[in-house]
């Protein structure tokens, strides 16, 4: 599932199947898959991400809007039984991803929601560092009063250096949400709405400059940066189905 980049750029495409599996093959030539991918089948593994939200969706309005200062709360975690779920504060400074994250074990996570205070009995890895990143977790969502709105998940095939974070490149396929309040990290429950269709999103994310091979992949395959928020983007699919139903 690869390294945390703590700061980092992102530039996101929507692309074609067919344009995806030609990027694969020239991305391969200098990143490797990373090392859970590299085990699954299609290289892909499942990501789920649940998002919490203020009553009045600020996050959500904030993306909207295009607040150049703004963050996401989600509780990311892995299709597998009792393994950690992550809790992450994703935060936009101008063109700058900043992102924090803790490692928490499964069975804290229902109790630290309903407000108990985040103790390091909680983390899987009991470092400061982890355990200021819970700390602000808990303070934003008691903040915002946030809880639980949209389960958003989707597979995830990605590429980066050996040994470094420096540079990733993923390709995310099949994203799909449910309208989701509950914290039961329901194994297969991606919902069936899709927002981005049989889209792929292609994000390329660094840390520092933009290597030049990266500069040359946008420019062969004629790749133009648009946005694509799966969290804001699956709210508005599921708004537009809503008005489809009245």
């Amino acid at each position: 599932m690869g390294m945390l980049q703590k700061q980092r750029f992102e530039l996101k495409y929507k692309i074609s199947e067919a344009k995806a599996q030609q990027i694969r093959f020239f991305v391969q030539n200098y990143l490797a898959c990373d090392s859970y991918g590299i085990t699954q089948p299609n290289l892909s593994y499942s990501v789920n991400s649940l998002y919490l939200d203020s009553p009045s969706m600020k996050t959500y309005k904030d993306t909207i809007n295009g607040d150049r200062n703004r963050f996401k709360l989600r509780i990311r975690y892995y299709d597998f039984d009792d393994t950690p779920v992550y809790f992450e504060i994703k935060r936009r400074h101008n063109k700058v991803i900043r992102k924090k994250r803790a490692q928490v074990h499964r069975w804290a996570v229902k109790d630290i929601l309903a407000g108990q205070i985040p103790t390091v009995e909680h983390l899987v890895n009991q470092s400061a560092e982890e355990f200021l990143a819970m700390e602000e977790f808990s303070y934003l969502q008691n903040l915002l009063v946030a809880r639980p709105v949209l389960l958003v998940s989707y597979f995830r095939e990605a590429y980066e250096l050996e040994h470094s974070n420096a540079v990733r490149v993923t390709f995310d396929r099949n994203v799909t949400s449910n309208p989701n309040t509950s914290i039961n990290f329901m194994k297969n429950n991606p919902g069936d709405l899709k927002a981005f269709g049989d889209t792929v999103i292609l994000e390329l994310k660094f840390t520092n400059k933009f290597p030049n091979w990266l500069q040359e992949l946008t420019q062969l395959f004629h790749l133009r940066q648009e946005s694509a928020a799966k969290y804001v983007d699956s709210i508005e699919a599921h708004k537009f189905k809503k008005i489809e139903m009245a």
